[in-house]
This record gives C-alpha cells, structure tokens and sequence, in this order.
C-alpha cells in the first residue's frame, strides 16, 4: 500500500517546486472570496452576501485560478497562450470593478454597503490584473498592465462622481496592492524557471562528462591499438607474399604476427583495467564530491588505507555504482557512505534517502553491471553484497570484503595482479 506521502515524494524536485508554486496562486483565489466574502455577511446581510457578493466573487476567482493554471502552463511551453481567458478575465475584472465603484457612490444602502462595494472594486481588480500578468513575460506590459488598471479605476471614480482624494485613493489603492502581488507572481514564476533549468543544467553536465570520459578512453585506445594494427596488417601482407613464393620466412612472420596480437592483447588490457578500476580513496572522495555539486548532502567516514589492492578494486566498483544510482533513481537530499574494518572484514555501507517507488537499482536494461554485476566483481574475492530499502524512503547498500589471511594473499604485488585474485573487468574478459 502506498502511503499518503508517496505522491508528493515520487516527484522530482523540479514537479515539486511547480506544484507548490501552482497551488500557492490557487491559495490567492481562495484568499480573494475569504477577504471579501466572509466580512460581506457582516455588513450586508445574509442575503445580499450570500446571492450576490459571494457568487460574483466565486466566479471571478474560479475564472483567474483557471487563467492562472492556463498561463502557467504556457510559461513552461506545454500549450499555447490562453489569449481568450485573458481577455475573458480582463473584461470580466473591468465590470465588476467598475460597478463596484458605480454601487459604492450611487448605489442603494447605507455606508456598509458602501464601504464593501469600494473593497469589492479594490480586491477583484487587483487580484485580476494580477491573475493576467502571468499570461504576458515583458516586464514592461506587466507595468504597464498594473498601472493601466490602477488609472483606470481612478478615472472612473471621478467620472461617476467620486472625490478626487476618494479617487486617487483608489488608483493608488490598486496600483499598491496589484503591485505587490504581481510581483509575487512573477518572482514565483522566476524561480520556477530557473529550477528546471537549473535540472537541466545538472543533466547536461553528467551527459558532457560521460561523453568527455568516453572520448578520452576512445583515445588511450586508439593510441594503443592504432600503431599494432597496422604492424600486423603490414607482416601478414608480407607473409603472404613470401608464402606464394614458398619462402620459409614465411613462418617467421606470422610467428611475430602472433606475437604482436599477444602483446596488443596484454596492452588492450591494461587499459581497460586502469580504466575501469580505481583507488577506493580515489572513488569516496570523488563520490562525495559528484553528489554534493548535484545537491545531496553526502557525508563520508572511514579511510582506506592500507587496504589490499584486490579489496579496494572491488569496494571501488561499488562506491561508483552506489553513486550512480543515487543520482539516477529517485530525488535523494541525504547520502551517508562509511568503511569500517569489523574484525577480519571490510564493510562499506551507503544510504540514502528519496527512493521513488518502483525506483530501486537492480541489474541495467542498457547492458550495465548493476547490483548483479557487483554481486559477481565481490564474490571473486569472497565478499557479498546486500541492498533494499529500508523505514520508507531509506535505500542502504552494504558490502562486505574478507581481508587476506597471509602476506601472499592479494595484498602482495605478484598476487594482486593474479587472476585469481583480482576480480577481472567484464571489458577484460570479452577482450580475452
């Protein structure tokens, strides 16, 4: 069963940000009917409120919190922009303004009446103009939309016969009030914005990383391969042009032939495995720098000196794909990475919090090693690997590496680079 929480937490920091943000300006229509619409009953009577201010007022808000949700859209380009609701809202806000202004001078009752007719104006023409600058992205037609509508009801109310200070009052009233408020708006636009492109950002710097790393391995490669390669084909041409002449140095030059190959082998992988094993020092401090520039607070305990090569090689692959999915799968905030040395054995433990559901790392779909990949690299030198989510949205990874018994034992240099004690990379096997 999912919990209550489990649709907030499934959303990515980005999907957060812009629900909260949505709801934040739907929270404004609501706070337009409760300003006005509860004090109305006060002054007004019962009937009066609840027959007309309420109704004009429900209707207004639900139209800008439909506008709102419309030019929101827009800003983040999933649909077109709500021409007709804005007009709609404009034209919807000029008249209820202005009979507000029109009841609060001419209209029938006593100073009550008056008085909430002149609210009335106030709040749905800011809450309007505001609903609208969301629909617009030039600062200036914002200005120029708050200021219009705050001339707007000044002019009116000294046309219809308003004082000129009870006129300006209100121009100023609106153009104070709308401004406040559209500056809320467009701040909170703003930083909308600029969380998803600063999610986009972070994206496109791992995928240049990736790509930046993929070249310069395609380079050590080449630079490898490209010199022997073409020795060979140069001494196999050669043997077959001796072996139509029946030249007995024909054996000779494949006999080197064969031996270039072995030695390209060998040095294909050395390559490979300097290139897909690292130093356990090496991938903690790495992995803690990686989650902390995408915003996940990581802490790292433990040292790893004076481990065995074989170990850190193992308890390195794993630090790297813990890494991995704490960026992939889910929306982490906290990460926790700690090496000890419990008796004869090295335990790494990584946890982390903001699993999705659903989003637990198991084996890659692309070819990858995953957690069976790591399961195999441990076993080679007798450890084990246990992963799962843990109290809600906690995921822990724990590994566990024997520590050698004698100094012949993988921490030694000629048993190290044995392969049977080294856990060979699966680039190295394919090659072999």
């Amino acid at each position: 069963m999912r919990g209550p929480g489990a649709w907030w937490h499934g959303k990515s920091t980005p999907a957060k940000v812009e629900t909260y943000t949505r709801w934040s300006f739907h929270f404004f229509a609501l706070v337009e009917v409760a300003a006005l619409g509860l004090p109305a009953f006060g002054q007004v009577g019962v009937s009066l409120a609840l027959w007309v201010v309420l109704p004009l007022l429900c209707g207004h808000a639900l139209l800008g919190a439909v506008t709102t949700s419309r030019a929101l859209d827009w800003t983040r380009g999933r649909r077109e922009q709500p021409v007709r609701l804005l007009w709609a809202l404009a034209v919807v806000t000029a008249l209820l303004g202005i009979g507000g202004l029109v009841v609060s001078e001419h209209g029938p009752g006593g100073e009550d009446t008056h008085s909430l007719a002149d609210s009335f104006a106030v709040v749905v023409l800011t809450f309007g103009v505001c609903s609208m600058t969301l629909g617009v992205r030039d600062r200036r037609r914002v200005a120029a939309l708050v200021g219009g509508f705050a001339a707007g009801a000044g002019v009116v109310a000294f046309a219809i016969g308003a004082p000129g200070a009870t006129a300006l009052a209100t121009a100023v009233a609106v153009l104070v009030a709308g401004a406040s408020l559209a500056l809320t708006y467009v701040f909170s636009v703003w930083l909308l914005n600029a969380v998803y492109e600063l999610d986009a950002a972070r994206e496109t710097r791992t995928r240049l990383a990736v790509a930046e790393e993929r070249l310069r391995f395609g380079r050590d490669l080449h630079d490898v391969m490209g010199r022997n390669l073409a020795v060979i084909a140069l001494k196999s041409e050669l043997a077959v042009q001796l072996a139509r002449r029946e030249r007995p140095e024909a054996v000779e030059q494949m006999i080197e032939v064969q031996r270039i190959a072995r030695e390209s082998q060998r040095e294909v992988r050395e390559v490979v495995r300097g290139y897909r094993e690292a130093e356990l020092g090496t991938e903690l401090v790495g992995a803690q720098g990686v989650l902390t520039a995408a915003g996940v607070e990581c802490a790292v305990t433990g040292s790893a000196a004076g481990l065995p090569a074989a170990v850190q090689s193992a308890l390195g692959w794993v630090v790297r794909e813990a890494t991995t999915n704490v960026l992939r799968h889910g929306d982490a905030r906290r990460c926790c990475v700690s090496l000890d040395v419990v008796g004869a054995r090295v335990v790494l433990t990584v946890e982390n919090d903001g699993v999705e559901s659903g989003g637990v790392p198991g084996a890659r779909k692309d070819g990858g090693s995953g957690l069976a990949g790591l399961r195999e690299r441990l076993s080679a030198v007798g450890g084990t690997l246990e992963a799962g989510p843990v109290d809600g949205d906690l995921f822990r990874l724990v590994a566990e590496v024997p520590l050698p018994s004698s100094p012949s034992s993988p921490s030694s240099p000629s048993s190290s680079s044995s392969p049977s004690s080294v856990p060979r990379p699966l680039s190295e096997e394919v090659t072999s």
